[in-house]
């Protein structure tokens, strides 16, 4: 049986954050488009969309990411376990607050991806 390939490098302190979570991910390609959505979500550019993620990292095109958000076969259950048990011990014990702004503000522009028009109750219309 042949060993599978390890994920290709990134930032180091990237590699090193997303090491913790390596086993969540049954294949290595979900492992790497975990990492390569890390570095963009970090990143400085303006539009954090699928398509500007992949061009930042310099994929040939977001199909890759976009099939890790919507098919890959990682638990989101078990992530979000994992993802809670790591914070848990970091707080040790401290006390946190956390805030959750939902307004339901009207979002303005046409250039976001994959956004459609919807029911806003604050406006009490379409937009």
């Amino acid at each position: 049986m042949v060993a599978p390939r390890k994920a290709n490098p990134t930032v180091k302190f990237i590699d090193d954050y997303c090491q913790v979570y390596q086993n969540q991910f049954p294949e290595v390609r979900s492992f790497e488009a975990f990492k390569n959505i890390q570095i963009g979500m970090i990143s400085d550019i303006k539009r954090k969309t699928l398509p500007a993620l992949a061009d930042l990292v310099g994929l040939s095109n977001a199909q890759g990411l976009h099939h890790f958000i919507s098919n890959s076969p990682w638990e989101v259950f078990l992530f979000r376990r994992k993802r809670l048990e790591l914070i848990l011990a970091a707080l040790q014990g401290e006390k946190v607050f956390l805030l959750i702004d939902d307004t339901g503000a009207r979002k303005k522009g046409a250039s976001t991806d994959y956004v459609q028009r919807q029911w806003i109750g604050n406006l009490g219309k379409m937009a």
